[in-house]
């Protein structure tokens, strides 16, 4: 919780109002809460560890916010700025597309520090993105042809996924799978996975990532993902601006939302992509703790080379499908 208010920590009466300020809000909160500046002067902090639900959180508010009121005049009260804020975010905001400097406030001299690398790193996607595309619209529109005449449905899947600073951007693919399937299937297997306990004789072997024998899946589309052919359309999410050539994989928001703290780093540093070290390590058979590790790592070390290896690499992981389901 931020406490910040120019016109009483600035005014002739500011120490004593920081006084009572401090003094209420220990009144209020509990032994294992820590009370301390933000910004030396202007912005009082209050952390407040494992609150529980996060409808503990009006409680809170509500209790301190009374405490301050019977300890400061009403004047003094109303120029008070108070804002709560929980980390990690349990819901993803679609319209937010600024990460929260509050939690990471590296962020923004880590980003403007590589501007011209990033600059860069966009003009490769769109240039490669339409290269791509180009070359390869008359395995689009076969594609298209043959998803349309085996199985009913739309020819694109779209799905609401996590993106760049948790922003929520519509992901395409190629429709691998019936339509009206339960969603519930693959939910539970990934709850179990981020969790380590997916069941092995569902996957085949310990840590895929995939269920190797999901029956949503058309004999097309099994196709499609051993080929990764079902992940052309992504290249217009690219164009878009919305993903990368190279980055993590984006997540759907039911998995973000059980991911632990360190995991949701991967969807924080760096721009979601097609293809990632992730793609050419290891793909499918990796755990999912393994995956998360490897987009750390990419997202601390990437540059434009590492992009232009990774890249490079893709096609021979595709050619071979090794890992892909």
């Amino acid at each position: 919780m931020l406490l910040s208010g120019p016109r009483v920590f600035q005014s002739a009466e500011g120490e004593r109002a920081i006084r009572q300020i401090v003094n209420a809000v220990s009144l209020a909160t509990r032994e294992t809460d820590t009370i301390g500046w933000y910004e030396y002067g202007s912005t009082v902090a209050v952390l407040f560890p494992e609150i529980g639900q996060p409808e503990n959180t009006s409680l809170i508010i509500g209790k301190v916010t009374s405490a301050l009121q019977n300890a400061l005049r009403l004047e003094q009260f109303d120029a008070l700025n108070i804002v709560f804020r929980i980390f990690p975010n349990q819901e993803v905001e679609p319209d937010d597309e600024d990460i929260d400097l509050i939690f990471y406030p590296d962020a923004s001299e880590r980003h403007d520090s590589r501007r011209g690398e990033r600059i860069l790193k966009r003009g490769i996607d769109i240039i490669g993105g339409l290269v791509i595309l180009t070359a390869l619209w008359p395995v689009l529109l076969v594609i298209a042809l043959l998803i349309r005449t085996t199985s009913k449905g739309p020819i694109l899947f779209r799905q609401r996924r996590v993106g760049l600073h948790g922003s929520s951007f519509t992901f395409l693919k190629f429709r691998s799978m019936y339509t009206n399937n339960d969603p519930r299937i693959h939910q539970e297997y990934v709850s179990k996975l981020i969790q380590g306990k997916a069941d092995q004789a569902k996957t085949g072997q310990t840590g895929v990532f995939k269920l190797t024998n999901d029956p949503r899946i058309t004999p097309l589309g099994r196709f499609l993902r051993k080929s990764s052919l079902d992940e052309l359309p992504q290249l217009l999410n690219v164009l878009s601006g919305e993903m990368s050539l190279v980055g993590p994989r984006p997540p759907v928001p039911y998995e973000f939302e059980q991911y632990n703290i360190w995991h949701r780093r991967r969807v924080v540093e760096v721009k979601p992509g097609i293809t990632g070290l992730w793609q050419v390590m290891g793909r499918s058979k990796t755990t999912f703790d393994d995956m998360v590790r490897l987009d750390l790592k990419y997202a601390k070390l990437w540059s434009i080379w590492l992009d232009l290896k990774i890249i490079l690499q893709t096609p021979m992981a595709v050619f071979t499908g090794e890992g892909a389901y």
